[in-house]
């Protein structure tokens, strides 16, 4: 049984969710025709010439790192990237990214590098936004009238909970009103008090559609003056976001902690750089997949004792010495994300089984590629 392209990204596209990505990125499908068929997956962190050259004919590259992010105005063949999509396309090949959607995902990087280390994942570290915000509207309004209501609500984009649509709450009452001069009502006369038999329906809606919420509201309501509230909900706390807060089987001195995580991961000429007191006891770690240094502040809070990431730079790991004992350790770029690698290999092998053969790349895409050696 063959496997599309699209059904590929449709499994690819619930365990990293585009949403997830940061406003910057740029994830998803970047060459490759959804309605064809894929004969093989390699993944990489990067798009590179000689992971390329793995990817069988009408095989997809899912890549960790965009290959097309910033200040792209062309794809021209005469151009190192324009080159390897053109390649590409000629072999039937597919490209697809998931990076800072799969940087935040729950399980995503940060959980493959725990994992990685031998460590157990508590919580996340910097939590990610919940989903959009969302208002509660809630609209008193005639019984009789509640059902072309709650039509022209969900015509409007409200009601929508996850999977489901259609999505609203309602109890009778008694409503009252008293029409003064210059009202013009629906029901009752000018300077008599009414009661009259009303739902209360409640809905949800993102606060994006507040004027078209509103504007369907007035158009299906009968009053002149419909009574109605909305609430703005507080975000929920999501189990998604950047880095993880992690634990040790056991505590260990930060040295033994710094040759776990040499021993664990690939070997780079970037190595392993720790800075801390090599005796200190390590059992609560945070971890952050790829470039962390912006972390660094949520990492003083969060209750460990060491922080692996990588691309620390002199000055901000220099201020954190300053005010923290947090140890830092420092690894490749590469080393930190490689590992994901195999975690999305999992995740496909176990939603196509057979039909699918999935292959992690063994090309070290590093760019630091010589070691200086140690000075004498």
């Amino acid at each position: 049984m063959s496997v599309t392209l699209g059904e590929l990204i449709g499994v690819l596209d619930a365990a990293y969710p585009p949403a997830l990505a940061h406003d910057w990125d740029s994830v998803g499908l970047v060459c490759g025709d959804p309605a064809e068929p894929v004969t093989s997956v390699t993944i990489a962190v990067d798009a590179t010439e000689s992971v390329l050259a793995e990817v069988p004919e009408g095989g997809l590259l899912l890549a960790h790192h965009p290959l097309l992010l910033r200040g792209v105005d062309t794809v021209a063949a005469s151009t190192a990237k324009g080159a390897l999509i053109h390649r590409m396309i000629r072999a039937g090949q597919a490209l697809f990214t998931a990076h800072t959607n799969a940087d935040s995902a729950s399980p995503g990087v940060s959980d493959a590098l725990a994992d990685a280390l031998g460590l157990v994942v508590e919580d996340v570290l910097s939590r990610g936004p919940s989903g959009p915000d969302l208002d509660k509207w809630v609209v008193f309004v005639p019984v009789e009238h509640a059902g072309a209501l709650r039509d022209s609500l969900f015509a409007a984009g409200a009601g929508q909970i996850g999977d489901y649509s259609c999505c609203s709450w309602s109890v009778t009452g008694t409503g009252q009103f008293l029409p003064d001069e210059g009202a013009t009502p629906a029901i009752g006369q000018v300077g008599a008090v009414e009661q009259v038999a009303e739902d209360r329906v409640e809905v949800i809606a993102p606060s994006t559609l507040r004027p078209r919420v509103l504007a369907a509201l007035r158009h299906a309501h009968p009053y002149e003056e419909p009574a109605f509230d909305v609430f703005a909900l507080a975000p929920l706390p999501a189990d998604v976001g950047i880095g993880r807060i992690c634990s040790l089987p056991e505590p260990e001195p930060l040295s033994a902690f710094v040759s776990r995580v040499r021993g664990s991961l690939p070997v780079t000429t970037w190595g392993v750089r720790a800075a801390g007191v090599a005796d200190a006891m390590v059992s609560r770690v945070a971890v952050c997949g790829g470039a962390g240094d912006s972390l660094l502040g949520a990492v003083r809070g969060a209750g460990v004792q060491a922080y692996v990431t990588s691309d620390l730079r002199h000055h901000p790991a220099d201020e954190h010495g300053r005010v923290s004992d947090v140890a830092l350790v420092d690894v490749a770029h590469w080393a930190s994300e490689f590992p994901w690698c195999h975690q999305a290999a999992a995740l496909l092998r176990g939603s196509f089984d057979d039909s699918l053969p999935v292959r992690v790349s063994t090309t070290r895409t590093d760019p630091w590629n010589i070691d200086g050696g140690p000075h004498s």
